[in-house]
C-alpha cells in the first residue's frame, strides 16, 4: 500500500486515538491533533513506539475556536502542499460550558462547523484522489438552522448531538456533489453506535463495545477500495453497508439551507475572506 499522509482529528482518546494507531502501523503519515498540548505529545510518543514507518506531527487546536480552526488549517498548509486524508473525527456531546468565545453553541461549532471550516481551508492540498472522511452517527435529527447559529441550542445534549450530526452529514452530501469528478471525495460515516468512547459513557452510562470497530471502519474509508466510489454516500457501520442517511440529506435544496447558514456564520464571525 502506498504511504499516504493523513489527518485525524480529536486523535488524542477514543476512536481518533486508535484510528490513530491502526494508520501508524500501517506505516502512514500522520497529523495528529488534540486539543490538549500535553496530551498531545503523550500520544505522539505512544505512536512512535508503534511499528511503522511514517512520520508522526501534532498540531494542539481547540475546535470550539473558529480562530484555532484557522491556526490549524494555516499550520498544516505551511508543513504540506499535499494531503491524501482529512478524518474529521472531532467530537463533543456532554459539554461544561456551551457558549463558545465565539458566541456560538459549542455542540455545533466542534461537530459541524469545524469540520467544515477546517475542510474548506485544506481543499487546495487535495487531488481527486483524496479522501474527506467525515463522522456522522446514526442519531440524526432534523436540523433547527436558528439553534445552528445560536450561542445555546437550549436543548438537550442528545437532541442537539443528533442534529450536529446530521448537519455534518447534509454538508458532507452537499460539498461531494460540488466536487463532482474534480476534487476529493467526500463520505459521512457513523462508525458504529454504543462503542467505549469517552462520549457513549457520558450520554448513555454504559462501558461500550470494541473501539476498533469504529476505527477499522475509518481506516477503510479513507483507504480501501471498497470507498472509491463513495462520493457523497453515507456508511452505517451499525448495518454495514452504505444505507440512506436522514431523509433531510437526501434533498439538496436543505442540504445547501445548512450549508449556506454555516457560511453566514464563518462570513460574521471571521469576516469576508
Amino acid at each position: 500500500m502506498m504511504t499516504k499522509t493523513i489527518l485525524v482529528t480529536g486523535s488524542t482518546d477514543g476512536i481518533g486515538f486508535e484510528t490513530a494507531k491502526m494508520l501508524v502501523a500501517q506505516g502512514h503519515n500522520l497529523l495528529i491533533h488534540g486539543r490538549n498540548p500535553q496530551k498531545l505529545a503523550d500520544v505522539q510518543q505512544a505512536l512512535e513506539a508503534l511499528s511503522g514507518e511514517g512520520t508522526i506531527e501534532s498540531y494542539a487546536a481547540d475546535l470550539s475556536s473558529l480562530a484555532d480552526v484557522e491556526a490549524l488549517a494555516a499550520a498544516v498548509k505551511a508543513k504540506h502542499s499535499h494531503l491524501d486524508v482529512l478524518i474529521n473525527n472531532a467530537g463533543v456531546y456532554n459539554v461544561p460550558s456551551v457558549t463558545t468565545k465565539d458566541n456560538l453553541d459549542v455542540r455545533f461549532v466542534v461537530n459541524t462547523i469545524a469540520p467544515y471550516l477546517l475542510t474548506q481551508r485544506l481543499l487546495s492540498l487535495f487531488d481527486a484522489s483524496g479522501r474527506i472522511v467525515n463522522l456522522s452517527s446514526a442519531a440524526q435529527a432534523p436540523v433547527n438552522l436558528n439553534a445552528l447559529v445560536s450561542a445555546d441550542a437550549n436543548a438537550a445534549d442528545g437532541a442537539v448531538y443528533a442534529q450536529t450530526k446530521l448537519a455534518i452529514t447534509m454538508w458532507s452530501v452537499d460539498l461531494a456533489a460540488k466536487l463532482q469528478g474534480r476534487g476529493p471525495l467526500v463520505v459521512a460515516v457513523n462508525p458504529a453506535s454504543f462503542l467505549a468512547s469517552k462520549m457513549v459513557k457520558e450520554a448513555y452510562g454504559v462501558a461500550g463495545n470494541d473501539l476498533s470497530i469504529g476505527a477499522d471502519i475509518l481506516c477503510r474509508a479513507a483507504l480501501s477500495d471498497e470507498f472509491a466510489e463513495a462520493s457523497g454516500k453515507y456508511f452505517d457501520n451499525d448495518s454495514g453497508r452504505f444505507a440512506p442517511p436522514h431523509s433531510d440529506a437526501m434533498n439538496a435544496s436543505q442540504n445547501q439551507q445548512v450549508v449556506a447558514a454555516i457560511e453566514a456564520v464563518l462570513a460574521e464571525k471571521l469576516g469576508a475572506e
